[in-house]
């Protein structure tokens, strides 16, 4: 049956299963926005390691939901992978770095006569929880602001800047959606410390600091809106593979998907229905709101950038170099045999789903983290 699907068709599947998986690991980063909590919530070593035991229990999900993200792009869409990781390489070596810091730090953190310190390694998860966030978003905006690369005859890269990616964290756009991520992985952070722990002062200011991070994202996410929908686009001609500049782009991207329009005003209003549970009704589940709330903001994210004949990695130096979800996927083999393997992941989740909610039937308490079992703990 898959395999009588058009490649077109399949090629746009593939754009929504990787954007699906791309919207989970933004939810997902809730453990780096509860890394960055433990120097401005925690105020003791008590309620530090409380948070960082909470976020332990996540934080190989994250990193294995980054990984699947990334494998995802590079099986369904590796001209993209290609390009990018072959030209934008320091902003990705970065990214990886700040995520092998974070796996070290839960690892060794709390072992024996470690050399640097406890706090060394907090610090490390304060930076990946903050830089690796903050540049994931700037290499999310250049899907919208375009990046400075051209390919040629054989497709090999060759990037305009020295600074191979790092340009993109000083695009004023791309900058406040790295910002935004980082202050909504806060907000998340914040809500699952409310759902998870058992410690009432600590609870109480995480769910202060919930909505005071709603505040500052405020005014990157209206700079990102407003940004969205005045700026011109990387539009495709359907007829010809023909890139070229439309005012309004997004805009229209908008209008013309309504479904879009509705994910991302839904998802909107649902992350800020749970930091309001969350901060001012004195309710727990605010963090499954803000977390579908993202999911959908994400989904919407995603589509804007790759549906509607657009080019979703454009390229400033050579327009016609940019990449869209048909110039740079597999073959239609590829797809298909990746389709068959795909039916599969709806019991990886159910698997996942089962699992997270063993780990979280019973709060997380300081008893927990200085009982017998105190060494095995992050």
């Amino acid at each position: 049956m898959i395999g009588n699907l058009d490649h077109s068709v399949l090629q746009q599947l593939w754009w929504l299963i990787a954007s699906v998986v791309g919207s989970l690991f933004l939810f997902l980063t809730f453990v780096q926005g509860g890394q960055t909590l433990i120097f401005t919530t925690a105020s003791s070593e008590e309620e530090k390691s409380l948070i960082i035991n909470a976020m332990g229990r996540k934080w190989e999900l994250t990193f294995t939901t980054l990984v699947l993200f990334g494998g995802a792009l590079f099986a369904a869409f590796p001209l993209f992978y290609a390009t990018s990781f072959g030209g934008a390489y320091w902003v990705w070596m970065l990214i990886l770095f700040t995520f092998i810091i974070q796996a070290v730090s839960y690892e060794y953190r709390k072992k024996p006569d470690n050399v640097l310190g406890a706090r060394t390694y907090e610090i490390f998860m304060c930076i990946n929880g903050s830089v690796g966030i903050l540049l994931i978003g700037a290499a999310v905006g250049t899907f919208f602001t375009g990046s400075r690369f051209s390919l040629n005859l054989y497709n090999s890269v060759t990037w305009a800047t020295p600074y191979h990616g790092l340009e993109a964290a000083l695009n004023p756009f791309n900058l406040a959606f790295g910002l935004f991520l980082v202050f909504l992985a806060r907000i998340l952070g914040a809500m699952y410390i409310v759902n998870h722990v058992e410690h009432e002062n600590l609870v109480k200011r995480a769910r202060k600091a919930s909505w005071i991070n709603l505040l500052w994202a405020l005014p990157f996410l209206l700079f990102i809106l407003i940004s969205l929908v005045t700026m011109e686009g990387f539009a495709v001609d359907p007829a010809t593979g023909l890139v070229f500049m439309e005012k309004g782009k997004y805009l229209n991207n908008l209008l013309g998907m309504p479904v879009v329009l509705v994910l991302l005003l839904g998802g909107l209003g649902s992350v800020i229905y749970g930091v309001a549970a969350t901060g001012f009704l004195g309710k727990n589940s605010g963090i499954w709101f803000g977390g579908i709330g993202t999911v959908l903001v994400g989904l919407a994210i995603f589509s804007l950038a790759g549906y509607h004949n657009t080019a979703f990695y454009p390229s400033l130096t050579d327009l016609q170099s940019s990449l869209t979800i048909y110039n740079a996927s597999s073959s239609k083999y590829t797809l298909t045999v990746m389709s068959y393997v795909a039916l599969a992941v709806p019991v990886v989740l159910a698997y996942i789903a089962y699992v997270w909610k063993l780990m979280d039937a019973k709060k997380l308490t300081v008893a927990e983290i200085t009982g017998e079992d105190v060494k095995e703990m992050y």
